[in-house]
């Protein structure tokens, strides 16, 4: 069977050994001698230098013969001679002056008749060297003129599978297509990369093609998801991951992978920058959404794509662009580190991991970088099935000033598990502006099943809002509003006046580990196993349960942990329900565990544009005494596609370390809180969907801790306490809503 990545593997290895003589020797040296092999000599036009055998004669020139130009004498080297100078030859070919003095007075020879032999010396062995690398150069060279040309006459009387009949190109499946079009570029390769070798000195085509050979021999297609890559680079072959756990097994590329993964990234990125800058008729305004893709005129204008949609598959594509607050150095540097992007992005991607990477790009920055990935992207509910995507993420500067980071799925790639979802080319373009902005345009383009979607939220994800890329931007441009907060220094208001830099800067860190934290534990995902109760147990509100054992873990309490989350609908607006759940004199309407207590704030500052986006610190005052010395860390924050009220209960005692600029990473956190998402797509602060007008989905998450010791099981009793807990508060936000908006 024809493996055309097999050719692309050789002339990578030749162009890397090519490269790497070039750099080592002089470009020129096309079997000369090197420059300085040929000192400057007094006479030295009269002189010959010829390359002789072993008895060679260095000839002499008679100053005092008018004819001393037509008339030379040669003088024969003696046995003794000649073999003295092969032994000296052996351990030094480049004596020094003095060496050859040396030499010449041992065997009675001018000093410039040992200089000359050792140049023609020199100049023998090169040219022997070189007719044998020729040889072999071309026997290779010809033995791939007749594989290329087997391959093209199979390929020519190649047949249909299904009729038996000669297949057409446009029948042909996308593999073989590659193949026609691959082994006609692989002819004119051939010749080009022949002519260039025959140049040099370094190893034949055949070191290279046996290695190969033996590589693709051994790589059986059972096997190819458990090698392993070794690189030259020193993050190549390392896995990074980012999440509770490992995402799962997942197919590890070989070289004989990476030709394709680097033509598919490639034409991923040309694709891309055309679907960013595009307009009509590729992107046309719809009627509740600000653009649609024109199916039909994106499949005119990239014929090929990565392969037929799958069935029961739709497509989703969405465009948004903005400025940020971010200089694309450090932009990109997010991008392509997969901590930094999965923590920036803790709301849409839930586990990630980078597989291999092929490419670390230029030193100094990623352009040329090339990774292959794996991810879970979500939407902040148990009801909307996680997707996991295995793709490929190419960045590149162009000559504008614009760098384009793309992904794509490597679906082709052997050994890789079927999904639910695959990423055609998505990503940004990121264009650098004055005074450390950023212009980021950002392109979603995917094709999934959302048959397992939750009616109340298939709207929502229909819409392009729970994945598209008005969400990815608006959470960068949250991250890029908090991080400029934190620089502007505002003070916090209130009771408690922290008047600590460190201090504030460690309340911060620790909301925002809070954030991610409860971000990654309330969506679905492969790496949780939601549990959801039986209507009679749970009523109308569908609650899931799932348990954590916490061990060795200084952010997290140890024991067991309890976790349930719901979903519903309420016919209010986004922005009604997020003011009521973020105040503080309304909490006491629906938060259990306050037993009725007023809520006090001892301390608050916004850390955005919003008046919505803050961070607090709450007190409960009531005759609790377990709770006098507790404290509640809250954030609050919101943008154009969901709004977050999120909040842990503190120890007193921690939280006055942490004020005073201690480590925040070792204060123990249980977050619970609220996701408000707008049910449709939102027309001018409304909505315009089945349900209602305006109304809202809201996501309610309990972590609580049911047991300090990790290897305790789980009581029945405790479950039914959580289902309690979950239920009463979906009932008293209801009530309270309703009653304030009849």
């Amino acid at each position: 069977m024809f493996q055309p990545n097999m050719f692309d593997a050789a002339q990578h290895h030749l162009f890397a050994e090519m490269t790497s003589k070039s750099m080592d020797s002089d470009p020129l040296n096309l079997g000369r001698l090197r420059d300085e092999e040929f000192d400057t000599m007094s006479g030295a036009e009269t002189m010959e230098n010829p390359v002789m055998g072993e008895d060679q004669a260095v000839m002499s020139v008679d100053p005092d013969d008018p004819s001393r130009s037509k008339r030379k004498r040669y003088h024969r080297h003696t046995h003794r001679q000649i073999q003295e100078l092969e032994s000296f030859f052996k351990e030094n070919p480049h004596p020094d002056e003095k060496q050859r003095k040396d030499l010449s007075r041992e065997l009675g020879l001018e000093p410039l008749q040992v200089k000359f032999w050792f140049q023609n010396k020199r100049t023998q062995m090169k040219a022997q060297q070189e007719r044998h690398e020729n040889s072999l150069l071309k026997a290779d060279n010809e033995k791939l003129r007749r594989e290329n040309l087997r391959y093209r006459e199979a390929l020519a009387t190649a047949s249909c599978p299904s009729c038996g009949g000669p297949a057409a190109l446009g029948e042909m499946s996308f593999d073989e297509q590659h193949l026609r079009i691959e082994n006609a570029r692989l002819k004119e390769e051939i010749d080009r990369i022949s002519v260039i070798a025959s140049k040099y000195l370094g190893k034949p085509l055949a070191h290279f093609l046996t290695n190969l050979n033996q590589a693709h021999m051994t790589a059986r297609p059972h096997d190819l998801g458990h090698q392993t890559f070794s690189g030259q680079a020193g993050h190549m072959g390392e896995v990074y991951t980012a999440g509770f756990d490992h995402i799962g097994p997942m197919p590890m590329p070989t070289e004989l992978d990476k030709p394709l993964i680097v033509e598919l990234a490639v034409a991923a990125m040309e694709e891309l920058i055309r679907m960013a800058n595009g307009g009509e008729p590729l992107w046309v305004l719809g009627e509740n959404s600000p653009e649609i893709l024109n199916e039909e005129e994106y499949f005119r204008t990239f014929p090929q794509g990565i392969s037929p949609r799958p069935l029961g598959f739709k497509t989703e594509a969405s465009r948004e662009s903005a400025v940020v607050v971010m200089d694309h150095i450090n932009l990109i540097e997010i991008l392509m580190d997969v901590n930094q992007w999965s923590s920036v992005f803790c709301g849409i991607v839930s586990r990630a991991m980078t597989v291999k990477v092929l490419s670390n790009g230029v030193v100094g920055n990623y352009d040329g970088a090339l990774q292959v990935m794996s991810a879970e992207f979500q939407v902040p509910s148990p009801l909307v099935p996680s997707r996991k995507n295995y793709f490929v993420r190419y960045c590149k500067q162009h000559c504008d000033g614009t760098w384009v980071v793309v992904d794509v799925s490597l679906d082709s790639l052997r050994g890789t598990p079927s999904t639910r979802s695959r990423r055609r080319p998505s990503g940004c373009l990121i264009q650098e502006l004055p005074g450390g902005y950023s212009k980021v345009i950002w392109v979603e383009h995917v094709e999934v099943d959302n048959s397992a979607v939750h009616g109340i939220y298939r709207q929502l994800v229909d819409c392009g809002l729970g994945f598209g890329a008005k969400r990815w931007v608006a959470a960068l441009d949250r991250h890029c509003e908090r991080i400029t907060s934190s620089i502007a220094g505002s003070m916090p208001t209130g009771e408690l006046l922290i008047t600590n830099s460190e201090g504030r800067k460690g309340m911060m860190k620790l909301a925002e580990r809070m954030v991610q934290s409860f971000s990654s534990g309330v969506g679905d995902s492969t790496a949780r196993a939601w549990t959801m109760l039986s209507p009679t147990e749970a009523g109308p509100d569908n609650v899931r349960i799932m348990t954590r054992k916490s061990v060795d873990d200084p952010g997290r309490p140890a024991g067991i942990v309890l976790s349930a989350a719901t979903s519903f609908w309420l016919p209010i607006s986004r922005k009604r329900v997020f003011n009521f759940l973020r105040d503080e004199h309304s909490r006491n309407e629906w938060d259990i565990l306050s037993n009725g207590g007023q809520v006090q704030e001892m301390a608050f500052f916004t850390n955005g544009r919003s008046p919505g986006n803050s961070l607090s610190l709450l007190r409960v005052n009531n005759t609790t005494c377990s709770q006098r010395n507790m404290l509640i860390l809250q954030e609050s924050c919101t943008d154009a596609v969901g709004s977050y009220v999120i909040y842990a209960p503190v120890d007193l005692s921690a939280m006055n370390i942490v004020l005073t600029g201690g480590n925040p990473d070792y204060v123990a956190l249980l977050p619970s809180g609220f996701a408000i998402l707008p049910d449709g797509p939102e027309i001018g602060g409304g909505c315009i969907q089945d349900k209602g007008s305006g109304g809202s989905l809201l996501t309610v998450a309990f972590q609580i801790l049911v047991d300090t010791v990790p290897s305790a099981k789980i009581s029945p009793g405790s479950v039914a306490t959580v289902n309690t807990l979950i239920k009463c508060t979906v009932e008293r936000i209801r009530a309270s809503l309703s009653r304030d908006n009849p």
